[in-house]
């Protein structure tokens, strides 16, 4: 079959996935690592069996979409408001941090003042996928932990956003600014009216075709879909509208049940995600690449901890779980690459620096994941005693 076929495609994913799953799970390794091994193979860069690994990219961007709104469907506005002015003090600090660490590293290796911003700028961001597909679904429902990494990854997400848009008005001369001005006044916006309308509509729905499990997840999907292409319309991010709709549907009584049933769905999309990741990746430039891309990783994944720990510890949490959470967001994030390739596209980093960012964060993707598995409860923990979904 040919290898632009999205079928055969899906067959080598998920065939593949399945062997070297196997093999680390006797070895006692992350899925994550394994699913990623498997995109690096099947890539473009090695066999050449999928030579198209944005085919998968663009499908396997609904496994994010739909993490991002179980996530919310486990954070009740309340919750999220209390938790606003400390997530906003230990993101903002802790981006600073990180991006003068990133800009100081990239200095000493010889990359440009530019080079080095930029670099230091996808050092600020953790990693959703990671740190919240390992968080185990109990410590979400109503456990401070899951609320402060969820709190702290949505701000992240939305700085994410903003340097997006000034990205590209660096290449295209564009109007970033008022597009940044627009999406903080849209933000709020949309999230009123997504409430009201899940309060006002969808609740009355729900409540009158609640025998019907076939009306409830295609309404749930479609609200979801919706709302967080909407939200990509007016210039934010498909996840930010995904977890608008998430929270909104938070206070429902049906809020559990739909997250129970989505599960699977958001399984089979994120396995193509992390296959993607690897398919895209070209191992043949990383050795220009690898003593800068090592020194990031390994100040993402050491550093990110510890300054995590201290910035909570600092705000009063316990130092058991400020040093869980800094782990857990330990890792440079998926929006980092996005940030370098919208960069290079634009002429505005060198290839060298955009590789550099794509190394050390699959680096930190496969450190990170397997330190959280052998440490931590996760769904996908080898150990029985730290298998927890």
């Amino acid at each position: 079959m040919s290898g632009d076929s999205i079928l055969y495609t899906i067959f080598l994913i998920f065939t593949g996935a399945t062997v070297l799953a196997t093999v680390a799970l006797y070895a006692r390794q992350s899925l994550l690592v394994a699913y990623i091994a498997v995109g690096l193979l099947a890539g473009p860069h090695v066999t050449g069996l999928v030579p198209d690994p944005a085919l998968v990219a663009d499908i396997a961007n609904v496994g994010i979409i739909f993490l991002l709104f179980l996530l919310g469907l486990n954070l009740e506005p309340r919750d999220l408001q209390n938790l606003l002015r400390e997530a906003t003090v230990v993101t903002l600090l802790s981006c600073i941090t990180f991006a003068l660490l990133g800009f100081v590293i990239s200095m000493a290796f010889g990359f440009s003042p530019t080079d080095s911003a930029v670099i230091g700028t996808t050092m600020m961001f953790s990693s959703t996928i990671v740190g919240l597909k390992l968080l185990p679904t109990s410590a979400l429902h109503h456990q401070r932990m899951g609320e402060i990494i969820v709190s702290i990854l949505l701000l992240q997400d939305i700085i994410a956003v903003v340097a997006l848009l000034l990205l590209d008005e660096l290449g295209h001369q564009g109007s970033a600014i008022l597009e940044v001005l627009g999406m903080l006044i849209l933000l709020p916006t949309i999230a009123g009216a997504a409430y009201f309308i899940s309060k006002y509509v969808l609740s009355r729905l729900f409540q009158r075709f609640d025998q019907i499990t076939e009306y409830i997840f295609l309404a749930t999907v479609g609200w979801c879909l919706g709302i967080a292409e909407l939200a990509h319309a007016v210039g934010l991010s498909h996840e930010i509208g995904a977890f608008i709709a998430g929270v909104s549907l938070a206070a429902n009584p049906i809020a559990r049940y739909i997250a129970e049933s989505l599960k699977p769905l958001r399984d089979f999309f994120l396995i193509m995600f992390f296959f993607g990741l690897g398919a895209g990746f070209d191992i043949t430039s990383v050795s220009g690449v690898i003593f800068p891309a090592t020194a990031l990783a390994l100040t993402a994944v050491i550093a990110k901890p510890l300054i995590f720990k201290l910035l909570l510890r600092r705000e009063k949490e316990k130092a058991k779980m400020s040093g869980e959470i800094g782990v857990r967001l330990g890792q440079i994030s998926e929006f980092s690459l996005l940030v370098a390739v919208v960069a290079v596209s634009a002429g505005v980093i060198s290839e060298k620096a955009s590789m550099t960012v794509q190394t050390a964060t699959l680096m930190t993707f496969i450190i990170s994941s397997y330190w959280i598995v052998m440490r931590y409860p996760t769904p996908i923990a080898t150990d029985d005693k730290l298998r927890q979904d």
